[in-house]
């Protein structure tokens, strides 16, 4: 295993919460997988969606937020598949059986026993990783997965998505982002358009995506022994409802866990909620919002929210400009796990009452 530089492993950025360190595996043929660990205790490897970015993903207020909140007091073992992020792309070809050889090689770094966890594309791959790798899997948690990719969108949907594309990555990125995160912001749907598109060249985009509609773990379900948690939000636009069930009919020791909710990135939406239940089911202590999760400035917006003032009036009272002020309030929006400003005004005044 090769570090990244010459310094190897290396902190890529912290907070008083938590610190991330990249590293980097090589398989038999060459292929290189950036990994990230965060946090400390038991593991938990998290295989990840359609695409991904490690570095920008940490920076990414949302996303760094739901990683934060699953690696406290435990160890968190994210990678970027080949082709995405800080891996480098390959001349192999997109398969289950390329994914698998990723996720082995990732595996192999944490060198015990693990908790396992698939979000989108990464819960059918982390299935059949389970299935075939029963004694290295504690527990199993599956979120936005399916069965089948091909039941997620007739045929000529997913044609005209893989096209676009193909053809234009600028606005098929902004398409899949209004799929993946409806209950987003405007300006973090903007943020995850553009996140999306520095995650890969189009043509890994197309291949990868097409991966997921051709992904079938219907016969592997069977051959699932751990403990295991579906959790799907109920509106998800990109995976259907229909698919959480399937796979936790399929699984002899799931239970199902549906959220309210239309994102299917599980950090966009009710974020808290879907990591309370995550680290429940785990046997890890569940956070609560807290107040000191804001900064003074984030509190004195909070306050001005829950007395019904809009941006431009928040940034009359603190002289500030508005632009500046609807940045506040997105980022208590994200840092609390909320949807709107009726939430936040919400939780404020139960603080402060």
């Amino acid at each position: 295993m090769a570090g990244l530089g010459p310094a190897g492993s290396r902190p890529l950025s912290d907070n008083r919460l938590v610190r991330q360190q990249l590293d980097r595996v090589e398989l038999a043929d060459g292929t290189v997988v950036a990994y990230a660990v965060a946090g400390a205790g038991r593991p938990l490897v998290y295989v990840m969606g359609w695409l991904t970015h490690l570095e920008l993903g940490w920076e990414l207020p949302a996303e760094r937020a739901l990683y934060e909140a699953l690696a406290q007091g435990i160890r968190l073992v994210r990678y970027d598949r080949a082709g995405c992020g800080l891996s480098p792309a390959t001349d192999r070809p997109a398969s289950l059986a390329f994914e698998l050889e990723q996720l082995e090689a990732v595996a192999a770094t944490v060198g015990e026993p693990f908790d396992l966890m698939g979000t989108s594309m990464g819960a059918p791959v982390a299935v059949a990783w389970a299935a075939t790798h029963p004694e290295t899997v504690r527990r199993l948690v599956l979120c936005g997965g399916w069965v089948r990719g091909r039941e997620l969108s007739p045929p000529a949907v997913r044609e005209s998505v893989l096209g676009l594309i193909e053809s234009h990555w600028g606005l098929g990125s902004d398409v899949l982002t209004d799929i993946f995160a409806p209950d987003a912001g405007r300006s973090t749907r903007a943020v995850l358009a553009r996140y999306q598109r520095a995650c890969s060249s189009a043509a890994t985009a197309r291949a990868l995506l097409a991966l997921s509609y051709e992904l079938d773990v219907g016969d592997r379900l069977g051959d699932v022994r751990a403990p295991t948690l579906v959790v799907h939000r109920t509106g998800d636009r990109a995976a259907p409802v229909a698919q959480a069930r399937a796979l936790a009919d399929g699984i002899g020791e799931a239970s199902l866990a549906l959220l309210p909710g239309r994102s299917h990135l599980p950090y966009a939406g009710d974020r808290d909620e879907l990591v309370r239940v995550i680290r429940r089911f785990l046997g890890l202590p569940v956070p609560r919002r807290r107040a000191d999760a804001l900064t003074p400035r984030q509190r004195e917006v909070a306050a001005l929210v829950s007395q019904g003032c809009t941006n431009r009036e928040i940034a009359a009272r603190l002289n500030i400009d508005e632009r500046s002020a609807e940045g506040h309030v997105e980022r208590i929006r994200l840092r609390l796990g909320f949807r709107s400003r009726a939430q936040i005004a919400a939780w404020f005044s139960a603080q402060v009452g």
